[in-house]
């Protein structure tokens, strides 16, 4: 294992554009970190720099100590598993697996002895003799997996393993490589654009916007304490809903009606003519289901619904609003930035699955005033953000990855325990061997 420093990062091509500007990010050893943003932010380009498949052009790539911005992939002691498998469709899952320690010359016993335990940990131990072809979409990424693992890397780079997969699958391979990445130990990077994943798997993710990082965090603290209105945007499923507001007193205006402000959070936004307020769906709810014990600490605004969307567990009211000309077009701007398209300018309400509020009709409905975020709309800041609090929930979210790989490490379960005692020297060939040119399409 290794930690992985970026010190001012930059690739720049030809043309002057910066793919990846300015990146210094620090990736302890064990860690696991996840690379997020929308198409074209610089995710994968940081990632394949890491591993040397793209040139540096300034900048600092430093791993496990060492200085790797000019030495060769298969120097870097680094395993990549790639969107498109790169499996070689002749050979067994046995001889896929075993394909990188048979570059390296290892010996016929340790061979065996490696791609057992790697079978035996990813559950392929009955299909070593199949052909990829006669597997399923999953145990294809699974025989990758058993690739880089038995090379005993140093690190573990996953660029959108998952995205070929359908979305049952993505969620069964989302609990696999989780419990994988704790059972090995091993720093991983994994790059996504699906913010499900960045969520579920990351111990800290790192959100890029046009090559420079946004935030960097736990999954909690992204998602509670945004540092600005890309990140509030990108984080959340559905995304958290952008009103206009202005400031009287202490008391914001909005197209829903008046929210209170503490004083410390209303001085925190004074001096500016219009504002955006950020608030997740769930921080709604149907009016005539809230506790009376809560009802005090919001506030209850009457709103037409537009559509509802009941799914079993959950249900979902769409609200509709006006908004200014200039907020309209710069939260159009932000959702095309997004990948994602908003329609018109309307709010995303969660309600209980049990609530008969019901599209085409006036309802009321509660807003807990307590969690909003109010936003700069001119700089995207985020002016309501609790640094204190956001630091203390990504310190809690390191505490338990320690916990949680001391726990490995304890009970015999880490590579370092069994799949790294092999012969030393065995492992100098780059993880990213695989059918000729499969390392180049196999990145997004």
């Amino acid at each position: 294992m290794a930690s992985i420093e970026m010190r001012n990062i930059v690739k720049q091509y030809g043309d002057g554009y910066p793919a990846v500007n300015d990146v210094s990010l620090d990736i302890a050893d064990g860690e696991f970190m996840i690379l997020v943003g929308p198409s074209g932010c610089g995710k994968s380009t940081l990632l394949r720099m890491i591993v040397g498949l793209e040139d540096i052009t300034s900048g600092d790539m430093v791993i496990g100590g060492k200085r790797v911005n000019d030495l060769a992939p298969r120097e870097r002691n680094l395993s990549m598993v790639f969107q498109n498998y790169a499996l070689y469709p002749h050979m067994t899952v046995f001889e896929n697996i075993a394909f990188p320690l048979r570059l390296s010359k290892t010996p016929d016993d340790e061979v065996r002895r490696r791609v057992n335990e790697a079978s035996d940990v990813l559950e392929l131990k009955e299909h070593l003799e199949r052909k990829p072809a006669n597997l399923s979409g999953g145990q294809r990424q699974r025989v990758a997996m058993g690739r880089a693992i038995v090379r005993q890397a140093e690190a573990f780079l996953f660029d959108e393993p998952l995205s070929n997969l359908d979305a049952k699958l993505r969620g069964q391979m989302r609990t696999e490589i989780s419990r994988l990445q704790r059972r090995l130990g091993i720093t991983t990077v994994y790059v996504t654009h699906d913010q499900t994943e960045a969520m579920t798997l990351g111990d800290r993710v790192c959100v890029l916007r046009k090559g420079k990082i946004q935030q960097v965090a736990s999954p909690r603290e992204l998602y509670e304490q945004p540092v600005n209105l890309f990140v509030a945007g990108f984080i959340g499923s559905p995304p958290m809903n952008f009103l206009p507001a202005t400031l009287e007193g202490t008391t914001l205006q909005t197209p829903f009606g008046a929210i209170a402000l503490d004083e410390q959070r209303a001085a925190a936004v004074r001096g500016r003519e219009l504002l955006l307020v950020g608030i997740r769906p769930e921080y709604f709810e149907d009016a005539s289901l809230v506790d009376e014990v809560k009802r005090p600490v919001g506030s209850v605004f009457r709103a037409r619904v537009d559509v509802t969307e009941w799914l079993g567990d959950s249900q979902y009211a769409y609200i509709p609003y006006e908004a200014p000309e200039a907020i309209t077009a710069q939260l159009r701007d932000l959702s095309r930035e997004l990948d994602s398209e908003e329609l018109r300018t309307q709010a995303i309400v969660s309600i209980d699955s049990t609530s008969r509020i019901r599209e085409g009709r006036d309802a009321e409905f509660w807003l807990d005033s307590r969690k909003i975020h109010v936003f700069d709309p001119q700089t995207g800041e985020n002016l309501t953000r609790d640094a204190e609090a956001g630091a203390r929930l990504t310190q809690m979210a390191t505490e338990d990855r320690v916990e949680q790989v001391e726990h490995a490490q304890a009970t015999g379960q880490t590579v370092g325990s069994s799949m790294l005692s092999g012969p030393s020297g065995s492992s100098g060939t780059s993880g990213t061997s695989g059918p000729s040119g499969a390392h180049r399409s196999g990145a997004a």
